[in-house]
C-alpha cells in the first residue's frame, strides 16, 4: 500500500482546559478506530500538585511530561495503532516537541472563548485544573494556525460533530490524492 505524502499518523487533540479535548478524543477514536491516549494521565505528580494549587505550569516543567507523550504517541504507531493523544500542546514550541517524536503528526485545534472554557472548568467535579487557571492557558495560547496538518475547530459544536469531522478529516488524509492539509 502506498501512503500518502500528507497522511497523518497520529492525532493531538488539543486546546485550553475546558475545550472538550478528553470527550472529543474519544469521540475521533470510536469514529476513527483509534486508541485514545489521555494526555493529564501522564503528568508527574509535581505537575498535579503545582496545577491544583492554581499555580500554571512553566515551559520547564512541560518539558519531561511532552517528552513522555511523544514517546507514547511513537510506541503507539510503531505497533500499528492509531493514537489519539489529548494534550493542551499550547505553545508551538511543544507541538513541535511532540512533531519530533513523530513524523506525520496532526493536530486538532478546540478553539473556544475564555468565558466558555471558564464556565466548563467550573462544572468539572474532581479535576485538578482549577478555572482560575484559564486566563494563564490563554495568556500561554499560541494558536496552531497554518501549521501544517492542523485542524481547527469551534469547540462549541457538539462533541458528536466535531469527532466525525475530525476523523473524517484524518482518515482522508490517508488518500494518496491527500494534498498539504491545513484544515484551516
Amino acid at each position: 500500500m502506498t501512503t500518502a505524502p500528507n497522511a497523518i499518523s497520529a492525532l493531538v487533540v488539543m486546546g485550553v482546559s475546558g475545550c472538550g479535548k478528553s470527550a472529543v478524543g474519544a469521540e475521533i477514536a470510536k469514529n476513527s478506530g483509534g486508541r485514545l491516549i489521555e494526555g493529564d494521565a501522564f503528568h508527574p505528580q509535581a505537575n498535579i500538585e503545582k496545577m491544583s494549587a492554581g499555580h500554571p505550569l512553566n515551559d520547564e516543567d512541560r518539558a519531561g511530561w511532552l517528552t513522555r507523550l511523544g514517546e507514547e504517541v511513537a510506541k503507539a504507531v510503531s505497533n500499528g495503532e492509531k493514537p489519539v493523544l489529548t494534550c493542551s500542546a499550547l505553545k508551538r514550541i511543544y507541538r513541535d516537541r511532540l512533531r519530533a517524536a513523530v513524523p506525520g503528526l496532526g493536530f486538532v485545534f478546540l478553539e473556544l472563548t475564555k468565558e466558555l472554557a471558564s464556565e466548563r472548568c467550573a462544572h468539572r467535579p474532581g479535576h485538578f485544573m482549577p478555572a482560575s487557571l484559564v486566563d494563564s492557558q490563554f495568556a500561554t495560547l499560541e494558536p496552531p494556525y497554518g501549521e501544517d496538518r492542523t485542524l481547527v475547530v469551534d469547540a462549541a459544536k457538539s462533541i458528536e460533530t466535531i469527532g466525525a469531522e475530525a476523523a473524517n478529516w484524518w482518515i482522508a488524509s490517508q488518500t494518496p490524492s491527500a494534498t498539504a492539509l491545513t484544515g484551516s
